[in-house]
Parts: C-alpha cells; sequence; structure tokens
C-alpha cells in the first residue's frame, strides 16, 4: 500500500507543476485545466461502472470463502461494521473540526486585528475546536481495537 503512494508522489509533484504551468496562461489555461479535470472525471467514473460490473475474482472469491470460514469455526461475526463505524467516526469529526476551525479561526483573526491581547483566548477557543478531531480519533481508535 505504501509502495503505490510512493510511487504516486512523482505523479502528484507533475501534476501540480503542470497546473502551476497552464494557469499562467490566463483563462485559456483554466478552460485547459477544467478539460483536463472533466476528463479524468469521466475516466473514473468508466473505472467505477467497469469495477461495480465486473464479477469477482478467483483468488479474491477463495480469500474470502477462505476467512467467512474461518470465522464462522471461531464464532466471531465480520469486523466490517466495526471497521465502518471507525471510519465514519473519524471522517465526521474531522469534518466537523475543519468546518469549526474555519469559523473559529477567521473570527479569531478578526478580533486579534482589533485587540492583540486577545490571542491567548482566540487560541483556546480554535484548540477547543480542533479537539473535535481527536475525540473521533479516539473513537476510530477503540472500535478498531474492538474489530
Amino acid at each position: 500500500m505504501t509502495a503505490a503512494w510512493v510511487a504516486g508522489l512523482p505523479l502528484i509533484a507533475g501534476a501540480v507543476v503542470l497546473a502551476r504551468v497552464v494557469t499562467r496562461r490566463g483563462r485559456s489555461g483554466l478552460y485547459i485545466l477544467a478539460a483536463i479535470g472533466a476528463v479524468l472525471m469521466i475516466g473514473a467514473v468508466v473505472l467505477l461502472v467497469a469495477a461495480l460490473t465486473a464479477g469477482p475474482a478467483g483468488a479474491a472469491v477463495a480469500a474470502v470463502a477462505a476467512k467467512s470460514a474461518a470465522a464462522s469455526a471461531s464464532g466471531t461475526s465480520s469486523d466490517t461494521g466495526a471497521l465502518l463505524g471507525a471510519a465514519i467516526a473519524v471522517a465526521g469529526s474531522t469534518i466537523g473540526a475543519g468546518i469549526a476551525v474555519a469559523y473559529a479561526g477567521a473570527a479569531a483573526l478578526a478580533a486579534l486585528s482589533e485587540r492583540p491581547e486577545l490571542f491567548g483566548r482566540a487560541m483556546v477557543i480554535v484548540g477547543l475546536a480542533e479537539g473535535i478531531a481527536i475525540y473521533g480519533l479516539i473513537i476510530g481508535i477503540i472500535l478498531i481495537g474492538k474489530a
């Protein structure tokens, strides 16, 4: 899994450089980027449809059958629910924390521009907003531990 990320980093860096070069062309560069984005989106949808309509692979079916047989023999159920719950907890809390930090940070900067002595209080409020993400992460870790 990490090898895919390491292999993808040069592609991401190349895409960023290409985007910067193309956007220097003005409005026509933005049209080019929009067209590239549309082509990539169509390609992603085609791959998604192909993946959803394809039958399961033989090795994957055998692995799932062996895992379900082992799970039924030991009396444990699938851990999908716990993992899905952990994913929802972490994703929901980080999205909520992002929204909270956006509003609290903007308000803190506005207050600091008028009264710089409010720095401590403003950072406490922003820190409380960031705590939402930490609580979600803790719940996710607990759920993964139960899986």
